[in-house]
């Protein structure tokens, strides 16, 4: 058993800004607002509101290579995730969003090494499609990927696991870790759960504080 890994969420943890705000402000302007408001409302799951936007971008494959190129990631990953390995740790990253994008910023940015769990997706009709497999043993019907059952499983492989993470979906697998940096909604929705949690901004925050709990 490994002494710890450290998980994080991807879109607005890791990156600046989720990818599926920036495709849906830059291509779908406002047609995205009843399918926005449906999905804050509970009408539609997270998968049904990502797949509306990432369908409908109508860009090519070479043109969403240049956006997804674009997202801007924090600039302080990198240096974290050596900083993580050199103590003998994993990073790890469980995204609701897709690996077709993020496997792509990892190889613009040269982060090697880096277990990803997220939905697959593929380039089809001038969109990202999910390609999901509902027989997986993470499979979720909301978000496609179920964050929470795959930490748990991670648990069995590491003493300690830390969790970054900004949002809705980020919650109940913060709540089963040993300790969790929180940004954006994600830290109103454990305070009322009465979760203890450290506040971040981006990675250079958070190496200091995590090196007295490993």
């Amino acid at each position: 058993m490994k002494d710890f890994a450290f998980i994080s969420d991807f879109d607005g943890t890791l990156t600046e800004k989720d990818f599926y705000k920036i495709l849906s402000e830059a291509y779908l302007k406002e047609e995205f607002l009843p399918h926005f408001k449906s999905w804050k409302n509970g009408e539609i799951k997270d998968r049904e509101y990502l797949s509306y936007v990432f369908n409908n971008v109508k860009r090519s494959e070479d043109e969403i290579l240049e956006d997804i190129l674009n997202i801007p990631l924090d600039p302080f990953t990198k240096d974290f995730i050596q900083q993580v390995k050199t103590a003998g740790g994993d990073f790890i990253v469980i995204s609701a969003g897709t690996s077709y994008y993020i496997d792509k910023i990892f190889v613009k940015h040269n982060i090697q090494g880096v277990e990803v769990y997220s939905n697959k997706g593929i380039f089809k009709d001038n969109g990202i499609y999910f390609d999901l497999d509902e027989n997986s043993e993470f499979y979720s019907d909301r978000y496609g990927i179920d964050k929470l059952i795959v930490v748990e499983k991670l648990k069995n492989n590491y003493k300690k696991i830390f969790y970054a993470g900004d949002s809705g979906p980020d919650l109940k697998p913060a709540l089963v870790c040993d300790l969790v940096f929180a940004k954006g909604e994600l830290v109103e929705l454990l305070k009322e759960e009465k979760k203890e949690f450290i506040e971040f901004k981006n990675f250079s925050e958070i190496w200091d504080k995590l090196q007295k709990y490993i």
